[in-house]
C-alpha cells in the first residue's frame, strides 16, 4: 500500500526568490507571492507545514492599482484609544509607505494563525532596488500577471 507524502520540518528545502514589482498590479502580485510563501507551487505542499520559500520584493514604490483604487481604497488603523480610528487612501499610503501596501496585501492572503505568521516572516519588501540579501543568491521569479 502506498502512502501520501507528508512534509515535515526536516525534509523541507527552501529557496530564495527575488521579484521585481515595477509595473505589477498589487493584488495579482500579492496572490502569486502568497502562493510561493505558502508553498503551493511545490509538489510537496502540505497544508499543516510551512513548505514555502523566501521571497524578496524590490521596487515596491512602482506598483500600480487598477481602476480608481488610488482614491477609493482605504487602509484602516486604530490607535487603541476611543475614537482613534485613522483611514488612509491607497494613494497616500503608496507615497508615504509603499512597503506597507504590499505587505498588507500579502499578509491578508496568508492563513490567520501561527503558521501564517511563520510564513509571513519569510517575506522581505523594499521600496527601491537595493536589498541586503545578495549572499543568499536569490533566483529571479517572473509572473505572467499583467
Amino acid at each position: 500500500m502506498k502512502t501520501t507524502f507528508m512534509a515535515n520540518g526536516q525534509n523541507v528545502e527552501r529557496k530564495w526568490y527575488i521579484v521585481d514589482a515595477e509595473g505589477q498590479t498589487v493584488g495579482r502580485l500579492a496572490a502569486e507571492v502568497a502562493k510561493v510563501l505558502r508553498g503551493k507551487n511545490k509538489p510537496t505542499f502540505t497544508p499543516h507545514v510551512d513548505t514555502g520559500d523566501f521571497v524578496i520584493i524590490v521596487n515596491a514604490e512602482k506598483v500600480t492599482f487598477t481602476g480608481k483604487k488610488l482614491i477609493h481604497k482605504t487602509y484602516f488603523r486604530h490607535s487603541g484609544y476611543p475614537g482613534g480610528t485613522t483611514f488612509t487612501t491607497a494613494g497616500h499610503m503608496l507615497e508615504r509607505q509603499p512597503v506597507k501596501v504590499l505587505e498588507s496585501a500579502i499578509r491578508g492572503m496568508l492563513p490567520k494563525n501561527r503558521l501564517g505568521a511563520q510564513m509571513y516572516k519569510k517575506l522581505s519588501v523594499y521600496a527601491g532596488t537595493q536589498h541586503p540579501h545578495a549572499a543568499q543568491k536569490p533566483e529571479a521569479l517572473e509572473f505572467d500577471i499583467r
